[in-house]
């Protein structure tokens, strides 16, 4: 029998020859060894991350005090953003698992979350549209997903991406591409270009990738998804002002090509004319290596003056507009 004192002293090789020879027995990952091989820095972090625990949300959000008129919004974390616009509820990129990455029944190889959801999925109203930006697994979450199937409930995705839902599960589920536009109730959404990527494996190249221009009554609002600096918000800007843009700000390092820095998200922002950013993609995942607070810290210092522009600094910060 292996004693408490005994399981705590196991080595960090122990746990990784443990759950990887498991894997392999179980015929789900055949070759675990070669895979700990090819991707040792990813490895290293997931046995890291065994033990750690995942801290509870600085603030929690009361969707059900918002009143049904005016522009709601709470950031839940990563790049989950729970709206209510005029009684009209929008959920972006919703993951709210433990972990993101390949789900395997009764485990996920991926990275852990630093912290819990603002809200449990169970406290969630409702989405009247959710809001899909790309396949990659940190937004797309299928477990989440399938949570959240519900005949009430419209789904807009990116080309090529719809084959990871359920979309008998769904009141409708719409794919678009650039340039593209659906109206789902009294939502108009449509699809513009960002410089990202949108395999979820490395051989699904064809997966299509999107930001999304959002209307709904007088409300204008940019849902950036994931993008590195780009100049397609600047061709966003019209005669009217966006409201709020939701916009990436961290795994810039070392990823820049494909993740904006906080400057370029700030300066995106102003390209496009919405009056507010609400920063996303930060603080939830150890996705890069710039420290976690790092992103919203730049943010507000491009912001300079402005500051009072930033919608949310912590998970769970609310917006209200009237």
């Amino acid at each position: 029998m292996v004693t408490t004192t005994e399981q705590r002293g196991l080595s960090r090789s122990s746990r990784r020859k443990w759950l990887l020879g498991g894997l392999a027995g179980a015929g789900m990952v055949g070759l675990a060894g070669l895979a700990y091989r090819a991707f040792p820095s990813f490895w290293r972090q997931y046995f890291d991350e065994l033990g750690r625990p995942i801290a509870a949300a600085p603030r929690r959000p009361t969707p059900e005090r918002w009143p049904a008129t005016g522009l709601h919004a709470a950031w839940l974390g990563h790049a989950t953003v729970l709206l209510k616009v005029d009684g009209f509820w929008v959920l972006t990129d919703p993951i709210f698992s433990k972990r993101a990455g390949i789900h395997l029944g009764v485990t996920t190889l991926g990275v852990k979350r630093l912290v819990e959801p603002a809200l449990p999925l169970p406290r969630l109203p409702v989405p009247d549209l959710v809001l899909l930006s790309h396949a990659h697994m940190d937004h797309m979450d299928t477990p989440t997903l399938r949570r959240l199937e519900n005949p009430r409930t419209a789904v807009v995705l990116a080309r090529h991406t719809s084959d990871l839902v359920r979309p008998h599960r769904f009141g409708a589920v719409h794919e678009l591409g650039w340039g593209e536009q659906v109206r789902v109730g009294p939502a108009l959404v449509r699809a513009f270009p960002v410089n990202h990527w949108g395999a979820r494996y490395r051989t699904d190249r064809h997966r299509g990738y999107n930001g999304y221009a959002v209307e709904i009554g007088r409300w204008r609002l940019i849902f950036g998804g994931d993008t590195g600096d780009t100049h397609h918000f600047r061709e966003l800007r019209g005669s009217r002002p966006f409201h709020l843009a939701i916009m990436p700000i961290g795994a810039y390092n070392p990823w820049r090509r494909r993740h904006c820095t906080p400057e370029e998200a700030w300066r995106m922002t102003n390209e496009a004319g919405a009056e507010r950013i609400l920063p996303v993609h930060h603080q939830t995942f150890v996705l890069s290596r710039e420290p976690i607070m790092e992103p919203i810290q730049r943010l507000l210092e491009a912001a300079g003056r402005e500051q009072e522009r930033v919608a949310a600094r912590q998970i769970g910060d609310e917006l209200h507009v009237a």
